[in-house]
């Protein structure tokens, strides 16, 4: 490796071949936890670390609109009937998609059991190593 004038190694020939965390070489830094409900979505924004980005709840046309939007990120539901149909609309919009089983995600809500709480607890779910992920559905499945 040529080095700096500093005496410090530089590694400017270094090229790599494949995307660090997106299909399309885009980096993604921003996980989207998401509450599935009947009329009202809630969603939490934070950054892979766990910075809290935003918090908001949307209606379904709403919430449409903002996540097509919104650039390249890794969005996380719990898995339930909704959820597989809303993956498929998210990667169709350039998310990433996890789904995890609620049983994994209860253990993380703190306090009392609310639609921001279980927004928030599906993120920090999300980011744990050990977590496992439930495959989404395909339209035909």
């Amino acid at each position: 490796m040529p080095r700096s004038p500093d005496g410090i190694a530089m590694c400017q020939d270094v090229v790599l071949k494949e995307p660090r965390n997106g299909e399309d070489g885009e980096i993604k830094d921003t996980m989207i936890g998401v509450d599935l409900a009947k009329t009202v979505f809630q969603f939490h924004c934070a950054s892979m670390t766990g910075h809290l980005k935003h918090s908001k709840k949307l209606t379904r046309p709403q919430f449409r609109k903002f996540m097509a939007d919104q650039s390249p990120s890794m969005v996380v539901m719990e898995a339930c009937g909704s959820a597989h149909y809303w993956a498929r609309e998210m990667v169709r919009f350039g998310h990433g998609v996890k789904l995890i089983a609620p049983q994994y995600v209860r253990p993380f809500v703190k306090r009392q059991k609310n639609d921001t709480a279980d927004a928030k607890a599906i993120v920090i779910a999300a980011q744990r190593p050990e977590m496992r992920f439930v495959a989404p559905k395909s339209q035909e499945q």
